[in-house]
């Protein structure tokens, strides 16, 4: 079906916008992408069949404070999580601050 991720800063309180994503599937990369305004990759695998397998995505969170001149303790986050159902759609949404983060399965 698909796959789709979120990214807010809770920081700002805002969509986090210009995060750079690297996505893989068992360790292929399947493309790089940035979130939009909304802290979202509105193309995200298009064009990719979702199969059964493990996913990574990796998000350039480093690089994001930078450009708004904030430190961080993270260089990138990385997440890894399984489909078993690729019928499913799988939302992974990233909380993210500076010096801590949290994710989930989102619906």
């Amino acid at each position: 079906m698909s796959i789709s991720t979120h990214v807010l800063d809770l920081k700002t309180g805002l969509p986090a916008q210009g995060i750079s994503l690297a996505v893989y599937f068992e360790d292929q990369s399947l493309g790089a992408y940035t979130t939009d305004a909304d802290g979202r990759c509105a193309d995200l695998l298009a064009g990719h069949a979702i199969e059964a397998g493990d996913y990574k995505f990796v998000f350039d969170v480093q690089a994001y404070f930078a450009a708004t001149g904030t430190e961080t303790f993270y260089k990138s986050i990385p997440i890894e999580f399984t489909i078993t159902d690729p019928t499913r759609h799988h939302h992974v949404p990233l909380l993210l601050s500076p010096f801590g983060y949290s994710t989930y399965r989102g619906s």
